[in-house]
């Protein structure tokens, strides 16, 4: 029997605020500053949820702020060495739940044209595409696709949520995370 390493899925804290900024620049390239995430985190109409494990790793976090019945997606990484073990999969659905729970009607995002692995994650949740924004990310002026996921107050929804929380759990738990 292989033991795995427990994780958990929260609201993070200051105390997180470095790691934070580390996976930001090692994933995003400085999207943020310190500053800005230190005020999301303070931020009531924002939620910032990480994956930390029992040492207080932070594995990987994502934000969304609360605007009106929206739920904007900011942010979602993960760092490198952990990516393509379904943590980033955990994220989105910790952030659709805390939507649903602060009775949000739908979710949106923007994401890179060209980040097809983060565009298939999103479709694996329901999320459509329904607009581009030309020359959107500055560095590389590459057009950012507008995503959309409706219904995320419905009880549909709700029933969603814990079949891909089981099946989320098992493939983490199979790739060592015990969530």
């Amino acid at each position: 029997m292989s033991l795995s390493t427990r994780i958990y899925l929260s609201e993070i804290d200051q105390q997180f605020l470095a790691q934070l900024k580390a996976i930001d620049c090692a994933c995003l390239g400085d999207f943020w500053s310190l500053e800005a995430y230190q005020r999301e985190i303070e931020n009531p109409s924002s939620c910032v949820l990480g994956l930390t494990t029992e040492n207080h790793e932070l594995l990987g976090f994502g934000c969304l702020w609360a605007i009106l019945e929206e739920a904007h997606i900011t942010v979602l990484a993960v760092r490198p060495e952990y990516q393509g073990q379904g943590l980033g999969k955990a994220i989105v659905w910790g952030l659709l739940k805390k939507a649903r729970d602060r009775h949000l009607e739908w979710a949106t995002l923007e994401v890179r044209e060209s980040n097809h692995v983060a565009i298939s994650l999103y479709q694996s949740f329901g999320f459509q595409e329904i607009g581009r924004r030309p020359n959107y990310y500055e560095v590389t002026n590459e057009d950012a696709l507008m995503l959309w996921r409706k219904g995320i107050h419905t009880p549909e929804f709700g029933i969603l949520l814990d079949h891909w929380h089981e099946s989320i759990s098992l493939n983490l738990l199979v790739k060592g995370w015990n969530l």
